[in-house]
């Protein structure tokens, strides 16, 4: 990466987290202020230790502040305490019971935090991907951003949860430390800073490292989610081709991949914590060592020794934290960085003032030119009206351009060139959600939700009755197996409806489409897997329900087509022919010749084939 890209990444990352910060900022500075409070506390019972030691049992002058050595005083001084030791002995107590309730409520604070700033940053995320354009769901594996919205959130959670604070204990424990410390005697803390640099240096060499092995196992494990993801998706295809132990193979090569790099990560937190528990122990020995030479010599007492000895441990262990401290840092920048790749994505915008025209009147297609990203032109220069209220149909090739179509009249892709008008509007200029509202989709493979037949079809009408919903399952065909099923309307589809046959999906999304209030109807193929006594009834159905809408059916099967007012047949993104049924299959052209063939009539079109070729001969 650049290093402008960097930084620029780097300042995003930053900006990104103290908004979660900003957004829950009494939790954490709260927390912050009882850390602060918790660390203080720490420090005051080596203190009142030592002053047992050296100003009670010993005679050595006091070193309590002056407002507690003025209350000591008034209760009889050194020889009081000397007598009574049970009260440091209560003090300590209550230094830990205070000590204690600062940390309960400091993780309290910072869990509630950590889960609002995680609650928030999921449903950003959420949001953003629901306003994406339909190119880049289509071109971004699934199971990639179901791991950026769990785990790369749980990452940033976590490091809310666990981390952030200690930032706040490191700096305080190493500040008191030092200030208590240097008046002490100067030269035990400098002995006792010998191994700091070498102790911070390798934490931040841990930290590039860490950052490098967590981004490779951060994205082997979004592919492994992807790979579980397609083949739970795709289990009837996975049993119906007999592919379980290569998907098997698959998975377990991928799990296998993820394994390695996670284990990297184990390794460098392995020889992080192993060295520098090593470092530690050696600097805490040699200021043990020291300070035991020193009291022998007489230059510090043995509270000096006690203090020194416990502050040592609040003076390394902050350093040695920062190694924990920079792994997780290091993770969470990664995690960051990888949500922030999917907000930076430009939303879907509308113009400033974009329209919401009536849709009731005709669609024009006016030269339009369209190829998928990478790909060749799908539509050619394509021109046709379509009348309002009329029943039109398209037949054509796989690649034709078909379902191109529909996509384009949903505003999912834009063209290259040309425009689409209804009513004499361009769609480029009308809002999104006032277009689709309007136009109703049903496509060949209809997505189900994992709940109820009725909730299914509610979806696209929350408020509509049960009459209604009825009445949409009757005209749908789906209102015999709806009520046949063992628990009726309430029987549970199963994940992407995977309960139903096909036939029974399309019957049930055209029904759910069927509840809403459209201007334009288009079917995609939506009753290929229906029978032809079915397929007839639910086009007689639309008749009758859909007068005065706009009607567009593609589809491969010519019964499917016969009906509608025109028929469009595309061959390489263009119109090569167009007309009624009847006149289709009286002139030699793709549509007569699939006709024939879905008729059962292949041999006469041959036969008839061979006369007209001999005649030209003799003509």
């Amino acid at each position: 990466m650049l290093r402008d890209d960097g930084s620029f990444m780097k300042k995003r990352n930053q900006k990104l987290l103290m908004s979660l910060l900003k957004d829950n900022a009494r939790y954490f500075l709260g927390a912050a202020a009882l850390a602060i409070l918790s660390v203080y506390l720490g420090f005051m019972t080596p203190a009142v230790l030592a002053e047992v030691l050296d100003n009670y049992l010993q005679g050595l002058p006091s070193r309590l502040p002056g407002v507690v050595a003025g209350w000591v005083e008034g209760l009889g001084g050194r020889d009081y305490m000397r007598a009574n030791l049970w009260i440091p002995g209560l003090a300590l107590v209550l230094i830990s019971v205070f000590s204690g309730a600062c940390n309960f409520l400091k993780g309290r604070w910072t869990a509630i935090g950590s889960e609002r700033s995680a609650r928030r940053l999921r449903n950003q995320l959420y949001a953003h991907l629901q306003e994406l354009p339909f190119s880049y769901h289509s071109s971004t594996p699934t199971g990639d951003l179901v791991q950026r919205c769990t785990s790369d959130v749980d990452t940033v959670r976590r490091f809310f949860a666990m981390q952030l604070l200690s930032i706040v204990d490191a700096v305080m424990m190493v500040g008191i430390a030092l200030a208590l410390l240097i008046p002490i005697s100067l030269k035990i803390t400098m002995v006792s800073l010998v191994m700091m640099p070498a102790l911070f240096l390798f934490a931040w060499q841990f930290f590039k490292l860490i950052i490098k092995a967590f981004r490779t196992a951060d994205e082997a494990d979004g592919h492994q989610t992807t790979v579980i993801q397609e083949n739970l998706t795709g289990v009837r295809v996975v049993r119906a081709f007999g592919q379980a132990q290569r998907e098997i193979e698959k998975f377990s090569a991928v799990s296998r991949d993820t394994r390695d790099k996670y284990l990297k990560l184990t390794w460098l937190d392995a020889i992080y914590w192993s060295s520098g528990d090593l470092m530690g122990m050696a600097q805490s020995l040699l200021t043990l060592l020291f300070c035991l030479a020193e009291a022998r010599a007489g230059r510090i007492s043995v509270g000096d020794v006690v203090v020194f000895t416990s502050y040592i441990g609040m003076l390394i262990w902050p350093v040695r934290n920062m190694g924990r401290i920079l792994s997780q840092g290091g993770r969470t920048m990664v995690a960051l960085e990888r949500i922030d790749e999917i907000l930076r994505q430009k939303k879907e915008q509308d113009q400033a003032e974009a329209s919401t025209p009536d849709l009731k009147g005709d669609i024009v297609f006016e030269d339009v030119t369209f190829r998928y990203e990478g790909g060749e032109d799908v539509l050619s220069g394509l021109s046709l009206t379509i009348k309002a209220g009329q029943t039109v149909a398209f037949l054509g090739a796989t690649g034709a351009g078909k379902s191109t179509i529909a996509l384009l009249l949903q505003r999912l892709y834009a063209p290259q060139k040309g425009r689409i008008t209804i009513s004499g509007t361009d769609i480029a200029t009308m809002a999104r959600k006032h277009l689709r509202s309007r136009v109703g989709l049903v496509l060949q493979e209809p997505f189900l939700y994992s709940k109820t037949i009725y909730d299914n079809l509610r979806m696209a009408a929350p408020k509509a009755s049960r009459e209604q919903v009825e009445a949409a399952a009757q005209d749908a065909q789906a209102l015999e197996f709806i009520e046949q099923a063992e628990q009726g309307w309430q029987t549970m589809v199963g994940e992407r409806g995977v309960t139903l046959s096909g036939g029974q999906k399309q019957r049930a999304a055209i029904a759910r489409t069927l509840l809403k209030d459209n201007d334009i109807l288009i079917f995609d193929d939506s009753l290929s897997a229906v029978d032809t006594t079915t397929d007839a009834r639910i086009r007689e159905a639309l008749r009758r329900r859909s007068h005065g809408v706009t009607t567009i059916i593609i589809s491969h099967r010519i019964l499917t087509l016969s009906q509608a007012d025109v028929i469009y047949v595309l061959e390489n993104g263009r119109i090569s022919d167009k007309g009624s049924h009847e006149e289709l299959i009286a002139r030699p052209g793709l549509y007569q010749r699939i006709h024939f063939i879905q008729s059962g009539l292949e041999d006469e079109f041959l036969l008839q084939a061979q006369d007209q070729a001999q005649e030209a001969m003799y003509e």
